[in-house]
């Protein structure tokens, strides 16, 4: 096989790229090679990336030698207290019990009602606004802040201070030290409010961890704050991403966006369609062998980097029968959007209830939404690690 520069570029901004799609349908296994010249293997399958993502021989340790980063930005992680990402056992599982109880169906469920009300607010002012709209502006983006504020009880007016520290992190073509400095301003900030919360708790994500654990000596202020700087990151930029795209694709098929506007009740699996069918980590889920490990017979040998590329993993025909089509009445419940192993989202509860209510909300409320302009004319996040739109005009 040719040697493959990943990740490729895509050839309909709604598909993985086709050389991705055709080393699946090989069933290989090759070598890529990465902005900085190794060359990690590229898992594609479902079942191989599930392997990958859940044997301990794996490590998601980014400050091991070799680890396959999917940017310069990337680095930044190892620059301040680590999160959950890149903890291997026993740490992450130890930490990750610590703040669980957080994240339980029960309490994304009890949020749902206060989702439903940012949801409603935000397009009220949209309706009541110009037209064409940017809906990742005027919608997803405040939306997603909103609720992530709401989690933590941070101030609403500080989402322009998330929003450009969070991008910065998450562009793929600044430099370490650039990402760096976004992600060091971030987590001093959120170690500030823990450490206010602590002295002053209130009744929120961020009083209850630091009274529970900070004033016990179970966790550090700094750690406590990288794992805020987690939840801000993830919560919004990949929750805001997930509402605009997903719209977007509802759009470019409007016999299933008509449908859900008919029946809320179909948000749930629309939900998870899109998920699946968008799988918006974009350059995969990246780890590094600590061991001899052997992948459904492909033998990856200790100190060799691995990519399961998770987005065309979840159109494997082998488990999604015509994954590349986009269905909403699909059961699309076992995608791999939110990882596999122990590493799967901890917040994929609370980010469901936020997906299910936008998209429910935003179908029932303006039936005639419409894209402004042709979907030529739309720039994608290519340049970015999470998927997405940079802008999404539209009108109704």
């Amino acid at each position: 096989m040719t040697d493959l520069f990943y990740p490729m570029a895509r050839q309909c901004p709604f598909a993985p790229p086709r050389e991705v799609a055709g080393i699946q349908a090989g069933g290989g296994v090759p070598r890529v090679t990465i902005w900085n010249g190794t060359r990690p293997w590229l898992f594609t399958r479902y079942d191989d990336a599930r392997v990958v993502l859940s044997d301990p021989r794996f490590s998601s340790d980014k400050g091991r030698p070799g680890y396959p980063l999917s940017s310069p930005a990337a680095g930044s992680e190892v620059t301040t207290d680590p999160t959950l990402l890149i903890m291997d056992n026993p740490d992450h599982d130890h930490y990750r019990r610590l703040v669980l109880s957080e994240f339980t169906v029960k309490r994304a469920e009890a949020l749902r009602p206060v989702v439903r009300g940012f949801a409603d607010h935000h397009i009220d002012r949209m309706l009541q606004g110009p037209r064409p709209a940017d809906l990742v502006t005027a919608l997803a983006l405040p939306v997603a802040l909103a609720v992530i504020c709401e989690l933590l009880e941070v101030p609403y007016e500080d989402r322009e201070f998330f929003r450009s520290r969070t991008h910065t992190m998450g562009s793929v073509e600044v430099t370490t030290e650039t990402a760096a400095a976004a992600r060091k301003e971030l987590q001093d900030y959120l170690v500030s409010l823990v450490e206010t919360r602590e002295r002053r708790p209130g009744d929120d994500f961020i009083s209850r961890m630091a009274v529970r654990h900070v004033r016990t000596g179970t966790m550090t202020t700094g750690l406590l704050g990288a794992m805020c700087l987690l939840l801000v990151t993830a919560g919004h930029d990949t929750a805001a991403n997930m509402m605009a795209l997903g719209t977007l694709v509802l759009l470019e098929h409007p016999d299933q966006f008509a449908a859900l506007a008919r029946d809320p009740g179909a948000a749930a699996g629309a939900t998870e369609e899109l998920l699946r069918h968008l799988t918006i980590v974009q350059r995969g889920i990246r780890r590094i062998a600590i061991e001899d490990v052997e992948v459904n017979g492909h033998p990856v040998r200790a100190g060799e980097g691995v990519i399961a590329a998770i987005n065309i993993a979840n159109r494997d025909p082998a488990k999604f029968t015509s994954g590349d089509d986009f269905d909403i009445t699909r059961d699309s419940r076992h995608h791999l959007a939110f990882g596999y192993g122990i590493h799967q989202c901890l917040g994929q509860a609370l980010a469901r209830v936020e997906l299910q209510e936008f998209y429910s909300a935003l179908a029932g409320r303006v039936p005639t939404l419409r894209t402004a302009v042709p979907v030529e004319e739309i720039r994608f996040r290519s340049d970015m690690a999470v998927y997405g739109v940079h802008q999404l005009p539209v009108t109704w």
